[in-house]
């Protein structure tokens, strides 16, 4: 890790609350539909519509919500009611106005880190709801560069890295931020957050030489180091 010239962060789950609150959004759509299906397979045919929606959406909120929106229309035949829509489209406006929430420590770390470091951002996601979250991070200013893509994969990362191996990326999704970093080259370090995506999940390298996790963001610094 002496080499490493740039640190690259995942944004959602890493730097701030995000899964949380889509969380509480999906759980509230099942009270809603409730009513024509139990909670355990509603839950299942949004994953299900999620995931074949990602390629014609993207990820985030917006392609969240408009598979919300399909999801009530299939297991309701079509005839769920205009109240359910309505309220399915406002807790959708909920979530992309919800306040940024920064996980703990995440200020003060990656300050100090931009010391020795340039910082990059790599997230995914809805262009403008990712811009806006940024910037009411108060956050930017730490940044060199921003990269908001559609995909985390092997081509994403050789075309953001130039030199790979001097590039550590860390994020909290093992399929998205740290398995692809790994393939092309660089470091990767994997904070886990509490909430997991099933989209997200994937077996970890643990025997991976250019693999690391930590607790929390806060023990960076010290990894670094070589001291955790």
């Amino acid at each position: 890790m002496d080499r490493l010239t740039t640190l690259a962060f995942d944004a959602d789950d890493t730097l701030w609350h995000n899964e949380t609150f889509f969380q509480l959004t999906q759980e509230r759509f099942v009270e809603l539909l409730s009513p024509h299906n139990d909670a355990e397979d509603l839950q299942a045919r949004l994953l299900e519509t999620e995931k074949r929606n990602i390629g014609r959406y993207g990820f985030g909120v917006k392609g969240f919500t408009l598979s919300m929106i399909e999801t009530a229309l299939e297991v309701t035949n079509g005839q769920v009611p205009g109240a359910v829509i309505q309220e399915i489209l406002a807790n959708g406006r909920d979530l992309l106005a919800h306040p940024v929430e920064l996980l703990p420590g995440v200020k003060e770390t990656l300050t100090e880190v931009s010391e020795q470091h340039r910082l990059t951002l790599v997230t995914k996601g809805d262009l403008l709801h990712q811009e806006e979250k940024l910037a009411a991070s108060g956050l930017g200013d730490l940044f060199s560069d921003v990269h908001i893509v559609s995909q985390k994969e092997p081509a994403t990362y050789r075309r953001i890295f130039e030199t790979p191996d001097r590039v550590m990326m860390v994020g909290n999704s093992m399929k998205s931020d740290i398995l692809p970093v790994l393939e092309v080259g660089g470091w990767a370090t994997f904070v886990p957050f509490h909430i997991e995506w099933e989209l997200e999940r994937a077996d970890t390298p643990n025997n991976h030489p250019r693999f690391r996790q930590i607790s929390t963001i806060r023990e960076l610094p010290d990894l670094l180091r070589g001291s955790a």
